[in-house]
């Protein structure tokens, strides 16, 4: 199937789901089958409400979270995070979702019938989103302001309505998972709170109406499908939102996106999400979004950076004061390098910011002088090393240890209680306190031998050797393409990832994008023979979107589609960016992907039938890395 194909993606997917079986996943009491809710919402919450009290769960579970991939026991959180998230913070998350899927559903009735702009809602909802995924966000004063602004811009929208003269209001189903607080298109905060102090204990309290734990509890095992369902789409959008929000920190924002976004929060508070493939048919669209997300934050790269070229970059130490800048965030690299240009402070990236020294605009900067440590999960060891000052921009934070906890500075969404945290919009963030505290820090005493990697291999770069590396396919030089990447983690099984790409033949070439690269980054695997390098780090995680134009040049070269190609799809994840990413593989078409090291938690085994059957999904054989390789090269 061609990349372009992708309407016919979202029709495969759902003729899919009825051809090959999906199960039935009625609600108690039984009504809905695969594709129509046979007895009203309406009706189905007045018999389920009728028959229960409020539901109790076991008591040591506080909370339920298998949004990541290392849930515990790849089956769910239930005192604190394996994140280290506190059960009252996954609370105060949940909270949320629940109130912006009435938001959403607000805005995206303001949309279709008024042609009302809500710029400042979507730009809440996105970076409120944002806040949830995991390592983003541990301070729950933080979650209290995201909980009232919610309320605050619902009342905004329902003000802009009435002022625009708009009567009614978007229809509000009834739905047996939303049995304590009603759906979240009627939720007000300031009622449900009335005459109650807000704080953080006190929305804990109302988080657990809504929280995922009490939703599992209500639908039961008889309804995990499709509450992974939903939790599969819900964790999509997280991921194409902070996409989108890192976007528009670098000026580019695309009203029609964020309309998609609140049109998949209000899919996810009506009628329509108790249908199965209704909303495998959403996750379809998101994933078909996301790829355009990707090529808005590609275009906020390049048209701001220039486009990546390869460039090396050390990765030992310099003498001299030094400030480590980890996350995402390119702009606030730049903010940070720009007033930092004459203090004699090096700066140095960590983590997926190492793909910053590819842009021409920012490796212009003589004191950018290399990259520290290695993957997020390494931090507690290299930022306790680190002997300078630490800046955190977006995801991949972890509770700081008191090693350093009085060095690291949070800006953006991320947040954490024992930090300073740095507010300002990109431009106008002011890093003083930061310069302040590495110049009191000792810095580097000594400089080992240099030791350097190679970045910049995005799209620009590499269909700029497209010529070179079809030649080497036809003239039998290059025989298989891997892109190896993803997310990292601590796993032992994460070293299936090192073992690939160490046992690959030398005729073969590596593509490698987000921190999945850490695994492998440093290994010399020289070059092909005609002088071609065989490993290109593409970049973050997002610049899936550069592989995936590479392969789509390659195979119009080639006269064929994307899965005819040589090229084998070994990906590791982690987070919910990697489920965006996911989403738009399968909305594309790309069949036999490899994941690991473990599918998701909230994949049950009709899911990830479904998944199987439909794209040829493969659970990656993280104890046999060659017979992987064999596999793969077979394109089995």
């Amino acid at each position: 199937m061609a990349l372009h194909m992708s309407s016919r993606g979202i029709a495969a997917l759902k003729g899919a789901s009825k051809s090959h079986g999906v199960r039935s996943v009625p609600l108690r009491p039984a009504g809905l089958q695969s594709g129509a809710c046979r007895m009203p919402a309406r009706q189905l919450v007045s018999a389920r409400v009728a028959e229960m009290t409020r539901p109790t769960h076991q008591d040591d579970e506080a909370m339920f979270c298998y949004q990541c991939e290392q849930t515990k026991g790849n089956t769910g959180c239930t005192k604190i995070g394996v994140c280290g998230k506190t059960s009252q913070v996954a609370i105060l998350q949940d909270l949320l979702i629940y109130q912006l899927k009435g938001l959403g559903a607000w805005a995206n009735f303001a949309h279709q019938t008024t042609n009302l702009p809500t710029p400042e809602v979507d730009s809440f909802v996105k970076a409120a989103i944002f806040a949830t995924l995991t390592n983003v966000n541990f301070d729950p004063e933080r979650f209290v302001e995201y909980i009232t602004k919610a309320d605050d811009f619902l009342q905004l929208i329902r003000n802009k309505l009435a002022q625009a003269g708009v009567e009614g209001r978007p229809t509000a189903a009834a739905l047996p998972w939303f049995d304590l607080q009603g759906n979240p298109m009627d939720f007000s905060l300031r009622s449900a709170m009335a005459g109650t102090p807000i704080n953080a204990d006190t929305l804990e309290a109302l988080g657990e109406q809504v929280s995922l734990l009490h939703r599992r509890e209500v639908m039961g095992e008889a309804n995990s499908t499709l509450l992974g369902l939903h939790e599969l789409l819900t964790y999509g959008l997280k991921g194409v939102a902070a996409y989108a929000h890192h976007a528009e920190m670098l000026g580019k924002v695309d009203a029609s996106l964020d309309d998609t976004f609140e049109e998949v929060l209000a899919f996810l508070a009506s009628e329509a999400s108790a249908a199965p493939e209704a909303v495998l048919g959403m996750c379809m669209r998101l994933g078909e979004v996301n790829f355009k997300v990707m090529a808005l934050l590609d275009d906020a790269h390049t048209s701001r950076f220039g486009h990546p070229t390869p460039t090396q970059v050390r990765i030992t130490p310099v003498k001299g004061k030094a400030i480590l800048i980890s996350g995402h965030d390119m702009h606030d690299l730049h903010d940070l390098l720009r007033q930092t240009e004459g203090t004699g402070i090096n700066v140095y990236t960590h983590g997926e910011m190492l793909p910053g020294h590819g842009y021409p605009e920012l490796h212009k900067f003589k004191h950018l002088v290399g990259n520290y440590g290695g993957a997020w999960y390494r931090q507690k060891k290299d930022f306790a090393e680190f002997p300078g000052a630490i800046l955190m921009t977006t995801n991949c934070i972890m509770d700081p240890s008191p090693a350093y906890a009085d060095r690291i500075f949070t800006t953006g969404e991320v947040g954490v209680s024992a930090s300073k945290h740095l507010s300002g919009t990109p431009g106008a963030k002011d890093f003083s306190e930061v310069i302040a505290r590495a110049q009191q820090l000792p810095g580097f005493s000594h400089e080992p031998e240099a030791k350097e990697v190679t970045v910049g291999f995005g799209h620009q770069a590499t269909l700029g050797a497209a010529s070179a590396v079809l030649d080497a396919i036809k003239a039998g030089q290059l025989s298989h393409i891997f892109l190896v990447g993803g997310c990292d983690a601590p796993e032992p099984s994460r070293k299936y990832y090192t073992d690939v790409v160490k046992g690959l033949p030398e005729d073969t070439m590596v593509l490698t994008l987000g921190c999945g690269k850490y695994r492998f980054y440093d290994q010399d695997l020289g070059t092909l023979a005609n002088g071609l390098p065989r490993l290109l780090d593409m970049g973050q995680c997002n610049d899936a979107y550069s592989a995936l134009v590479v392969a789509t040049e390659l195979a119009k070269a080639l006269d064929t589609d994307v899965n005819s190609l040589p090229l084998s799809l070994d990906i590791s994840w982690f987070e919910q960016k990697a489920v965006a990413v996911l989403l738009t593989l399968l909305n594309l078409g790309v069949k036999n992907i490899r994941l690991g090291p473990q599918l998701p938690a909230f994949c049950t085994p009709d899911m990830i039938d479904l998944l199987v059957k439909t794209f040829d999904l493969k659970a990656a054989d993280t104890k046999h890395p060659q017979d992987e390789i064999k596999r793969m090269m077979a394109n089995a």
